[in-house]
């Protein structure tokens, strides 16, 4: 378990150069206007998909269970390189997607950073910090010790920044 989350986030470190923007300014299929700060106190998650991607879609079960049962975590699907939006709409309500999907282009992903492969994942903290990144398949339960093992306190630095606990 150890290595698969140490796979999962092994770009952590790479963070600082790898997550180009601290927000973002989405708008979901549903014409809602969604930002970064609109989730403070939540970890959120945005994960770049494709309709015709195997790891994207085996993932995306894990997403809806953990946007359901989390009150702390957002989630919020990107889908890219698609031909028609209804398409993606049809398909995200043929797996009970409950989070909201943005349709993706290049620009949408320069708000957040690189997206080279789907899937992709970034992860912000309740402070509103990039916390992770990786790139291929993810599931709840990494994701969940991931977040469990990185609590965020914002009051113990100075400007409200996130802290990691020691390991």
């Amino acid at each position: 378990m150890q290595r698969v989350l140490a796979g999962l986030f092994c770009l952590l470190l790479a963070l600082p150069s790898a997550i180009q923007a601290k927000g973002f300014v989405f708008t979901d299929s549903t014409g809602k206007k969604l930002t970064l700060s609109d989730y403070k106190g939540k970890w959120v998650l945005i994960n770049f998909w494709a309709t015709w991607c195997p790891p994207c879609l085996k993932e995306i079960p894990d997403l809806v269970s953990l946007y359901e049962s989390r009150k702390d975590v957002m989630v919020i699907g990107v889908a890219m390189d698609y031909q028609n939006p209804k398409t993606v709409l049809k398909f995200a309500d043929s797996l009970s997607i409950s989070y909201p999907i943005v349709f993706g282009d290049r620009k949408i992903a320069a708000q957040i950073g690189p997206v080279s492969m789907l899937p992709t994942t970034y992860l912000f903290d309740p402070a509103g910090q990039p916390a992770a990144y990786h790139v291929g398949l993810i599931s709840r339960e990494s994701l969940e010790e991931f977040m469990r093992e990185n609590p965020v306190n914002p009051q113990n630095r100075p400007g409200g920044a996130s802290q990691r606990k020691p390991k």
